[in-house]
C-alpha cells in the first residue's frame, strides 16, 4: 500500500501518496532531526534504494508524519526505523518551509518540524539498510567546509538549514 502524508491541496490539508506529493511539488509536512555530540553531528548516507537523492549524505533522519502523526512522534519512530536510535531526548528548534528540487522530476515542498537530539559518543547506531548505507558524526565546522566544497554529496534541504537555519538550528557556533 502506497504512503499517504500530509499534503495542502487548494489551501485544504488532506492525505496524498507520497510520491505524487512529490511529482507535483505539492507543499507537505515534514520533520527533520539533528542528533548531536557537543558540536558533532551524526549524519546518514541515504541508502541507495531511495526514490530520491540517493547516496546523498543529510542530517541524522528525516520523513514525513502519518496523517494522525504529531511531529514528535514522527521523529522518535524516525530515529528507531532507519538507525535504531531509541530513548533520546527531542528538543523542538522550529519550523521552516522550503521548496527544493530532488532530482527525477520531484520537488520537495516541505514545512519541516525540526528537532536536535542530545547524545553521547557511545550512542547505538543498528542502520537500517533499505533507508541508510553509512553513518558519520561530522563536527558542525567540519560539515559548513565539506558542504561547500562538495555540495553535490549532500542533500538540498540539508544546504539550505545551514545556509538559512543555521543558528536557530545549532546556537550561535559560527560557521566556519
Amino acid at each position: 500500500m502506497s504512503e499517504m502524508i500530509p499534503a495542502w491541496v487548494n489551501g485544504e490539508l488532506t492525505p496524498v501518496e507520497k510520491l505524487e506529493a512529490h511529482r507535483q511539488g505539492l507543499r507537505h509536512k515534514a520533520i527533520s532531526v539533528f542528533v548531536m555530540d557537543g558540536d558533532r553531528v551524526l549524519l546518514q548516507r541515504r541508502a541507495l534504494g531511495k526514490y530520491h537523492t540517493p547516496g546523498f549524505w543529510t542530517n541524522t533522519c528525516c520523513t514525513h508524519p502519518a496523517w494522525d502523526e504529531s511531529a514528535e512522534d514522527c521523529a522518535r519512530r524516525r530515529l528507531r526505523e532507519e538507525l535504531g536510535i531509541t530513548g533520546l531526548p527531542l528538543d523542538f528548534r522550529q519550523r521552516v518551509e522550503y521548496r527544493a528540487d530532488v532530482g527525477n522530476g520531484l520537488i520537495e515542498h516541505e514545512v519541516v518540524d525540526i528537532f536536535v537530539a542530545p547524545a553521547g559518543p557511545d550512542l547505538r547506531i543498528e542502520m537500517n539498510p533499505d533507508e541508510v548505507m553509512d553513518v558519520r558524526w561530522i563536527d558542525l565546522r567540519d560539515l559548513d567546509r565539506a558542504v561547500r566544497d562538495e555540495p553535490d554529496a549532500y542533500t538540498p534541504w540539508l544546504r539550505i538549514y545551514l545556509d538559512q537555519h543555521r543558528e536557530s538550528i545549532f546556537g550561535s557556533l559560527s560557521p566556519a
